[in-house]
């Protein structure tokens, strides 16, 4: 096993079994709900937004260690960032996670780009998006229940 692959199963391991920002928001302003139904993942994503800057956001949900691990990270990279960087980050990771697009450090996603090993197994693709179709959905403030479908 590589040592990018060993790190990416370290940092998979460590956000499953301690995730970051895992609980509710009780004054949330935006919230939204995604479902995987190849594999049974559910999230909710709750946003605290203030002048169009994400200031709080969590999650909530079930899932795979991918699709727990993939959430936590975003909601700690998001924190703090406009509407306009998150919907920006959401199109990289999903270039990324889909294989559109090699990360070569020009995207600008940072710690995320450990996730760029998910594209190996197409089957998990779907696990590790969730999260962020979740959030995009929350941003867009529709009420819609993102799918990976």
């Amino acid at each position: 096993m590589s040592d990018l692959d060993e790190l990416y199963q370290e940092v998979i391991l460590d956000h499953n079994k301690s995730p970051r920002n895992f609980r509710t928001i009780e004054n949330a302003n935006r919230k939204a709900e995604g479902y995987n139904p190849l594999c049974g993942d559910q999230v909710t994503v709750y946003l605290k937004l203030e002048n169009g800057v994400i200031k709080d956001i969590s999650f909530q949900g079930s899932g795979c260690a991918i699709s727990k691990a993939s959430a936590s990270m975003m909601t700690s990279e998001l924190k703090g960032k406009t509407e306009a960087e998150a919907h920006g980050l959401f199109e990289n990771v999903h270039r990324m996670l889909t294989g559109e697009s090699a990360h070569d450090g020009s995207e600008k996603i940072g710690k995320l780009a450990i996730l760029s090993g998910v594209c190996k197994f197409p089957a998990r693709v779907k696990c590790a998006s969730l999260a962020w179709h979740t959030v995009n959905s929350a941003l867009k403030d529709r009420g819609e229940v993102a799918s990976t479908e």
